[in-house]
C-alpha cells in the first residue's frame, strides 16, 4: 500500500536534506548536548569527590534530566521561528497566492508546515539521543522513559509549531510573527500562574481550582514530566495521599495530583491548544474568511 504523503512535507523535507543548513544546524545543536553534558559531568564528579563512596556511576542518572532540559529549551526556542515565517514568508516570497490555487485546503497547509517542521525538528533530537543514551547505560533509569521523552518532545513541538503559525497567519512580515510568537509564549509561560498567585494572596492561601490553568503551561507538563521520572511522585503533592490535603486547593485538582493523572490530561489540553491554534490559522489562511468583512464599494450614480 502506497503512502500517500503531504506536498507541502515532501517539498519541504527535499529542500532540507539538501540544503547545508540542516548539517550545520545538526553541528550545532550536538555541540550545545556535548557542552551540556560535560559540565553535567564535571558538576557530578566534583560532587561525589566530597562524598565517601566517591561513586560517580550511580549519579550519571542525573545527566538525563539535564540533557533533556537543554533540548527542551532548544526546541521551544527554535520551533516558533521555523514556523514564524512558514504563512508570512509565502507572502514576502509572493508565492503564497500559488499555493492557495492547488487543491490543498487551508488545514492541510496548515498541517503540512507544521509537520515539516516537526520533522525537522525530530533530526535534531535524534541526532543527540546517543548523547542522552549514557545516562542509561548504568540502568538506574528504564529505556521506556527515553520513548516517553520523544514522545513529549513531539508534544512540545506540534505546540510551538501551531503558535508560530498561529502567528505567521495574522502577520504579514516574519519577524513580526517571531515577536508575536514568544508574547503568546509569555502569557503562556508566565501569565497562567496569575490566577493561582491572586488566589493564594486574595484567599487566604487557599489556590482553589485557580491550578487548573496551569494544564495548558508546557513548563509545568515538562516539570511534572521530569518529576515523576525521577522521584515518581507529582510536584503538587510530597507522596500520594499524604500531606496534599483537599482543603488546601480544590477537589478537581486534588483529584488530578494522584500519580500521573495531571501529567496526561495536562499532554491533553496542550494538544487540543495546539489544534485549536492551528484551526484558527487555517481559518485566517481561508481567502473565503479572511475576505468575509471586506465589502464592495458603491459606485456614484451620476
Amino acid at each position: 500500500m502506497r503512502i500517500r504523503l503531504n506536498p507541502i512535507v515532501k517539498k519541504e523535507l527535499q529542500v532540507t536534506v539538501r540544503s547545508m543548513r540542516l548539517s550545520w544546524g545538526l553541528f550545532a545543536y550536538e555541540g550545545v548536548l556535548t557542552m551540556a553534558f560535560l559540565l553535567a559531568l564535571a558538576v557530578i564528579q566534583e560532587t561525589t569527590s566530597y562524598m565517601s563512596s566517591g561513586n560517580i556511576y550511580s549519579y550519571l542518572i542525573y545527566l538525563f534530566p539535564v540533557l533533556a532540559v537543554a533540548q527542551v529549551c532548544i526546541v521551544a526556542l527554535i520551533m516558533p521561528i521555523i514556523t514564524a515565517s512558514s504563512i508570512s514568508g509565502e507572502n514576502e516570497r509572493q508565492t503564497f497566492d500559488i499555493m492557495l490555487t492547488t487543491c490543498m485546503s487551508p488545514l492541510s497547509i496548515v498541517f503540512g508546515k507544521v509537520s515539516s517542521a516537526v520533522l525537522r525538528i525530530l533530526f535534531f533530537v535524534a541526532a543527540g539521543t546517543p548523547i542522552m543514551a549514557l545516562s542509561f547505560v548504568v540502568g538506574g533509569l528504564s529505556w521506556s522513559y527515553l520513548f516517553y521523552f520523544l514522545l513529549a518532545i513531539i508534544l512540545l513541538s506540534v505546540f510551538s509549531g501551531s503558535v508560530g503559525i498561529l502567528c505567521s497567519s495574522f502577520c504579514k512580515r516574519s519577524i513580526s510573527a517571531v515577536i508575536l510568537s514568544f508574547v503568546i509564549y509569555f502569557c503562556i509561560y508566565i501569565l497562567t500562574f496569575l490566577p493561582m498567585i491572586f488566589r493564594a494572596i486574595f484567599g487566604n492561601g487557599n489556590a482553589g481550582e485557580s491550578m487548573l490553568v496551569l494544564l495548558f503551561n508546557p513548563g509545568v507538563f515538562f516539570e511534572e514530566f521530569f518529576m515523576q521520572i525521577m522521584t515518581g511522585r507529582s510536584i503538587f503533592g510530597p507522596e500520594q495521599g499524604s500531606a496534599f490535603l483537599s482543603d488546601d486547593v480544590g477537589i478537581v485538582t486534588y483529584l488530578l495530583a494522584r500519580g500521573k493523572v495531571w501529567m496526561f490530561v495536562s499532554a491533553g489540553c496542550i494538544l487540543a491548544l495546539s489544534f485549536l491554534f492551528m484551526a484558527l490559522a487555517a481559518w485566517k489562511v481561508n481567502p473565503m474568511h479572511s475576505g468575509a468583512g471586506r465589502k464592495p464599494g458603491r459606485k456614484k450614480v451620476e
